[in-house]
């Protein structure tokens, strides 16, 4: 493979094509089910699967094969299905991306909105353009350089859901359906990932898990006059934070739940120190916070274990709460929180939720009555160990294209797929790689994508394509 050619050759189509259409795209406000009730209906969700088919359709690649697969009741899903080159061997490469998006939320700076693409100094602002419309225009740049410039790939098999946002809910049954179709996958690459500096490439080796729970402590049928009843009913909000402290030291933050916690692998804390001796400060700086606040820990690399391995609770959300201006001497009748817990990479979603369950409804205080009207969970995922002939490639291109060798880390999000994909493809290599790196602002004002990186990174897929097939 001529890789110099490779090289202008993304970075031209980036320049050329891929801008534009990616422009287009950002334009369509295709909400994630979970945020949008209206999805069907709305047709937004259609409306990005056919422009990016039609732009892929249009680029003539020979051999490819698009579809729309569409299950009873379930998210729709673009497959484009590429043939091996000649000789290549006959395996297929799973590239995986997602064309729903996070709602468009207000704050967004001056002449930036969600759903009008602007260019600043080599970034393009809009939803979706870094989580995760650029996925397609990547995986498709490098394909076709590949082609075009004496490379080889296996077959391609490129996934684009439109459920991710909501946590992929649809993609198990989509992954069962699609088993034979796909075949003996060996090389699965994900574009929904992110990267600690823009100076090299970064590879992801662990995402947490997420299990959310919805509790109710419940005192009283109706609201009761405070100045009556306090004294005499407890408060539902009171009961309720009893019960959290059996889940979370509120003074450290530690999660106490056994189930819930893991042994940390030696070779991730060794990743993570190695990452922040490489970029310092990258876990610390990642998240903007007021002045004169301070991390939970002033040891790094402990943050970034908190980040990737421990696990974490939030209160995201509650129930039974007026606002301030509405809130009179009642006793409330109930409290509801919604919490959200991030988990360890390798724990069972089921047993983390029950362990939940237990610990929030057994010998309630008082005798009140505790209910979950929400309960769910995905897995994270651990990465299997980076082949020879896959740290080749990353170094090649490392020196080819970025500023220093690759490195590898933990990301403290969820991909709920990839768990799913190593179940079913235990033997596959992954590149869980992406754009998201520092200022990307995924799932909050001012998303954008960093144009140049962008180009790096499909350069880099080009390589790894090209040595899976030569292997």
């Amino acid at each position: 493979m001529d890789r110099s050619a490779v090289r202008k050759t993304v970075q031209q189509a980036w320049q050329d094509s891929v801008l534009p259409s990616l422009s287009d795209l950002v334009r369509i406000p295709a909400v994630s089910p979970a945020y949008d009730a209206d999805w069907a209906a709305g047709g937004r969700l259609d409306a990005a699967i056919a422009h990016v088919r039609d732009g892929i359709a249009a680029r003539g690649i020979p051999g490819a094969h698009l579809e729309e697969v569409r299950l009873p009741g379930r998210t729709p899903l673009l497959l484009v299905d590429i043939p091996a080159s000649a000789g290549a061997v006959q395996e297929t490469v799973l590239l995986y991306g997602h064309l729903d998006k996070q709602p468009p939320v207000g704050g967004w700076s001056e002449g930036l909105d969600p759903w009008t693409p602007v260019v600043r100094d080599g970034r393009l602002y809009g939803r979706g353009s870094v989580d995760d419309g650029y996925a397609p225009y990547a995986a498709i740049s490098a394909i076709e350089a590949v082609r075009a410039h004496g490379g080889s790939h296996a077959r391609c098999v490129l996934v684009l859901e439109t459920g991710e946002e909501s946590g992929s809910p649809d993609m198990p049954a989509y992954v069962a359906h699609l088993a034979d179709r796909l075949g003996h996958v060996s090389l699965v690459v994900c574009l929904d990932s992110g990267a600690a500096d823009y100076r090299r490439l970064w590879l992801t080796t662990s995402l947490r898990g997420d299990v959310r729970v919805g509790v109710q402590v419940r005192v009283l049928d109706s609201g009761q006059h405070s100045g009556m009843a306090s004294g005499i009913v407890p408060s539902s909000f009171r009961v309720l934070r009893s019960l959290l402290d059996r889940v979370e030291d509120s003074a450290t933050g530690e999660v106490l739940l056994p189930e819930l916690n893991v042994q940390i692998p030696p070779n991730r804390v060794a990743e993570a120190r190695a990452a922040i001796e490489a970029v310092p400060g990258m876990t610390r700086d990642s998240v903007p916070t007021r002045e004169g606040m301070r991390p939970v820990s002033e040891d790094e690399v402990e943050l970034a274990l908190n980040n990737t391995w421990r696990p974490a609770v939030s209160v995201i959300g509650a129930e039974g709460l007026p606002a301030l201006a509405d809130a009179g001497n009642v006793l409330r009748p109930f409290t509801t929180l919604a919490l959200s817990v991030r988990t360890p990479p390798t724990t069972d979603p089921e047993t983390a939720l029950e362990a939940l369950r237990k610990a929030l409804s057994t010998d309630v205080p008082y005798g009140a009555e505790v209910t979950f009207p929400l309960s769910d969970g995905a897995a994270g995922w651990n990465a299997p160990e980076v082949e020879p002939w896959l740290s080749e490639a990353l170094d090649e291109v490392s020196d080819d294209v970025f500023e220093g060798g690759w490195r590898t880390m933990g990301v403290g999000g969820s991909i709920p797929l990839m768990g799913i994909l190593q179940d079913a493809y235990p033997d596959a290599q992954f590149v869980v790689t992406g754009a998201l790196g520092p200022g990307s602002n995924a799932h909050v004002p001012d998303e954008s994508l960093d144009l140049a990186y962008a180009a790096k990174v499909s350069t880099a897929i080009a390589y790894a394509l090209d040595a899976h097939a030569r292997r």
